[in-house]
């Protein structure tokens, strides 16, 4: 089956694209370095021929409200509408656990996202997952004298589940809204970024920083935490940090 994947050269869109390599589809990245441009819609019509269904891992690194919403409303915008003349099927949105209860500008972009894919009328599913064991990595690799780890509960899970969770979704029957995907056990993020940091030798302190407001207060309290009954993924964050130091 041939499959799009928009933002296939992403952190998360790179192990969707081999998921679905190894399971034997033929996967179409849709990216500015293959020629499609999300925010304008350039080269989409092209890359969506003779797809049948797409997984949308397409990101933004702005923390602000306004240029989430700008980028992820019209994104899928330009998108969706693509979709619609090529005859897609089935629309996969990856979106995170808390987007509807933590105040904070970035989920403020990924609730547009996933209300463009329930109001564009093609099948559609969400799929929110929590952090990513990568997610402690990311906050490392920010330069400067000392590393920032934000205050928060959360139950973490491999971006490889994830990709591979995605992957089986697009292949079944549209779900709307699909149970929430979590890692195997809860954990605190700021021990998480310390526990990378020592496993890989390094010694700049890692400082706590706690988001303002209401954000932070739900952060700190469990907001970004699952709340019912969905899928789990086995990999500890242990044994993450244990493959990847």
């Amino acid at each position: 089956m041939r499959i799009a994947v928009a933002g296939g050269t992403g952190w998360t869109g790179k192990l969707v694209v081999a998921a679905l390599r190894e399971a034997g589809h033929q996967p179409q990245v849709i990216a500015r370095s293959t020629g499609v441009d999300l925010t304008t819609g350039r080269g989409l019509d092209q890359a969506l021929d003779g797809v049948e269904r797409v997984i949308d891992t397409s990101n933004i690194t702005s923390l602000s409200r306004a240029k989430a919403v700008a980028f992820f409303d019209t994104a899928s915008t330009h998108l969706l509408r693509a979709e619609q003349a090529a005859g897609v099927t089935h629309h996969v949105v990856l979106s995170i656990v808390g987007v509807d209860r933590v105040d904070y500008g970035y989920y403020a972009g990924k609730l547009a996202q996933e209300s463009a894919a329930e109001a564009s009328g093609i099948p559609y599913t969400v799929l929110r997952a929590t952090q990513f064991h990568e997610f402690a990595a990311q906050m490392l690799e920010r330069g400067g004298p000392f590393a920032v780890a934000p205050r928060m509960r959360c139950q973490p899970v491999a971006a490889r589940e994830v990709a591979q969770a995605l992957v089986d979704l697009a292949l079944g029957a549209p779900q709307g809204m699909a149970p929430e995907l979590a890692g195997p056990e809860e954990r605190d993020m700021v021990q998480m970024v310390r526990q990378l940091h020592r496993a890989r030798g390094g010694r700049r302190p890692v400082l706590p920083l706690k988001m303002p407001g209401k954000a932070g207060r739900a952060m700190v309290g469990g907001a970004l935490l699952p709340t019912g009954p969905g899928p789990r993924g086995k990999i500890t964050y242990d044994e993450w940090v244990a493959a990847n130091a």
